[in-house]
């Protein structure tokens, strides 16, 4: 991905390093790679947290957060930027207004409108305060254990948490979380399943923006990108931690799904293409 020497975003909030106390959840990464896989891309981050540590916690006092300061945050702030450009121009022909999403970059625990988080919970996109949460440590875990590297694949995460931005703007997340305890554990994860699923599918909405508009996709990078939505499937991840799957526990959708979405938004770029939820087949 062509990404150096690019306008930054200024909605990128780097809380790195501000102090306050380490949650302890799971033994390392290793440990937590469990919590991940039922977290990733979306997630809850309250179901991480028990309330003996929640307890514990003091409140984090007033902390000063910055701008991107380092590669790896200036990484971050192009590719919002990138989203920033690509609905801000989808929004401006349906005849609405984009509300551009904060972006906060983390290390080891924060607290977010829906909550305290970990590291352990992954990217994850709390509508309650609009913002997009990421401790960077899990690309590491998206190269190193999910064997999904590189730059346009960290460039998907960005893309599908705003997608959930997105989704929000349109209240279509308040939808599906008015069905919480009116439907079956089973039918409310297949709601989830629809919800994660549309969102890979206006992170591909934006890929072909960056590709189409932009011009700075490179050869690979696509591949990267539906790497990395296969690798975060709910079938391949159940496979990985526990040797078999359990289909009505899905909550993202299967490695095939969520490719299959992320290819159609790319190759159609086309908003009414992408309604999962009255889709017959996903």
């Amino acid at each position: 991905m062509l990404w150096q020497g690019r306008r930054e975003s200024e909605n990128v909030e780097d809380v790195r390093g501000s102090g306050g106390r380490r949650l302890a959840v799971g033994g390392g990464i290793g440990g937590v790679i469990v919590v991940v896989a039922y977290l990733l891309l979306g997630g809850d981050p309250l179901a991480l947290l028990e309330s003996q540590q929640q307890a514990q916690l003091s409140g984090p006092g007033q902390i000063d957060s910055q701008g991107p300061r380092d590669e790896a945050s200036k990484f971050v702030a192009v590719v919002l930027a990138d989203t920033e450009d690509a609905w801000n121009e989808i929004f401006r022909q349906m005849g609405r207004q984009y509300e551009e999403p904060k972006l906060v970059l983390f290390t080891d625990q924060t607290r977010s409108g829906c909550g305290f988080a970990s590291g352990a919970s992954g990217p994850f996109y709390c509508p309650d305060d609009r913002r997009v949460y990421i401790d960077l440590g899990f690309y590491r875990l998206l190269q190193e254990r999910l064997g999904a590297g590189g730059d346009f694949a960290e460039a998907y995460v960005i893309a599908h948490e705003v997608g959930h931005h997105v989704q929000n703007l349109l209240d279509i997340t308040d939808r599906v979380q008015a069905a919480r305890g009116r439907v079956s554990e089973s039918e409310y994860n297949r709601l989830s399943v629809r919800l994660e699923l549309q969102a890979d599918f206006l992170a591909g909405v934006w890929a072909r923006y960056a590709d189409r508009v932009k011009r700075v996709v490179e050869a690979g990078d696509i591949e990267e990108a539906m790497r990395a939505a296969a690798a975060v499937g709910d079938d391949r991840l159940q496979g990985r931690s526990r040797g078999y799957v359990v289909p009505d526990s899905f909550t993202h959708g299967t490695s095939e799904q969520r490719v299959r979405w992320f290819r159609r938004g790319y190759e159609t770029g086309d908003l009414r293409q992408g309604d999962t939820f009255n889709a017959p087949d996903l």
